[in-house]
């Protein structure tokens, strides 16, 4: 439990900057911003669908939290994983680990990979902003 609030109170204070110094959402602005809307609703997506690049980050999130199951439903084991695959999919899109859905594959296909493009402290601190960023909101 001690691990939990020291975490918290970290992510409070640093904003998302992880244990490398590296700022999660300034990596998400620099790198991905360009393509992925942070937070969007649902009838502005309509609206807006056609001049898109990307789907939007609240639903990348979303897709990717609702499609990875923890089968003891455990939260600590569940972020981790889900940083994992998100740090892996950066480096390495394929339409087989792909979670959006089948619209935005064939709008948008899969992304390109940054692969060489971000650091591993970029990555993880990316993937942990969007965990964190993410949680609790939903795509309505």
């Amino acid at each position: 439990m001690k691990k939990k609030i020291v975490l918290t109170i970290a992510f409070a204070m640093f904003g998302f900057t992880n244990l490398f110094g590296v700022d999660g959402y300034e990596v998400y602005k620099a790198k991905c911003s360009a393509c992925h809307i942070e937070s969007i609703s649902k009838a502005d997506v309509v609206k807006n669908f056609a001049k898109m690049k990307a789907p939007p980050m609240v639903e990348v999130a979303n897709q990717v939290k609702t499609n990875i199951v923890i089968a003891d439903d455990d939260d600590d084991v569940h972020r981790h994983v889900v940083k994992l695959f998100i740090k892996d999919y950066i480096e390495h899109p394929k339409l087989e680990k792909s979670m959006c859905n089948p619209m935005a594959l064939e709008k948008f296909g899969v992304m390109p990979s940054l692969a060489g493009k971000l650091s591993a402290e970029e990555i993880d601190a990316v993937a942990e902003w969007i965990y964190e960023r993410y949680e609790g909101v939903k795509f309505q």
